[in-house]
């Protein structure tokens, strides 16, 4: 599993800024798991840099992720990669049987999540903790799109407390704040 090659195929089919920094996201919360689970921390990645390399193309369910996945199988990705990308949708009806699927599915909607209430905050991810994050979900017309339902259930799926599981993705997400634009706002400088 090249992350790489990954990353030169998120490219070649994304090319909203905004979904690779998803990615880059997704990535960085999948790789803490796989680390914490001891588990292939290179495989785990590659999956979540690709989970939605054909949203761009195929936004409409159930286009995405299958079509998505064809193309997956055309360029040679194992059976388990493509399962856990197609697992990230419920309504493809394929079942999260791996570890790696359910991670993927708990830190998708959550990473993006995440990202919407640190763009709101001066100091971006720095000091957000779980309960702002808690108290943003509460607010339906805050990041509307996002499916509350599925961060709930994917941290359910995991077995693992939804603040423990937000706490633990604020973490990874914090490690690579300044790729995905999370870093805190630099106040001008002061008028001379």
């Amino acid at each position: 599993m090249d992350r790489q090659a990954a990353w030169d195929l998120l490219c070649e089919y994304t090319k909203n800024e905004n979904l690779r920094k998803h990615a880059l996201a997704v990535e960085a919360c999948v790789a803490a798991y796989a680390r914490k689970f001891g588990d292939d921390e290179s495989k785990w990645s590659v999956v979540a840099l690709i989970h939605d390399f054909d949203y761009e193309m195929y936004p409409n369910a159930p286009d995405h992720p299958l079509k998505g996945s064809e193309i997956l199988k055309e360029k040679g990705y194992p059976e388990e990669v493509r399962r856990a990308i197609l697992g990230h949708a419920d309504y493809t009806g394929v079942p999260r049987d791996t570890q790696m699927a359910k991670v993927l599915f708990a830190c998708d909607e959550l990473a993006g999540f995440i990202t919407a209430c640190a763009l709101v905050r001066p100091d971006r991810l720095a000091t957000l903790e779980a309960k702002s994050v808690r108290k943003r979900m509460k607010d339906k017309a805050f990041a509307r799109s996002v499916s509350r339902e599925d961060i709930i259930k994917g941290a359910e799926e995991l077995g693992i407390p939804l603040d423990e599981h937000i706490t633990f993705c604020l973490q990874a997400m914090r490690g690579i704040a300044e790729r995905p634009g999370l870093a805190p706002i630099e106040p001008p400088p002061a008028a001379s």
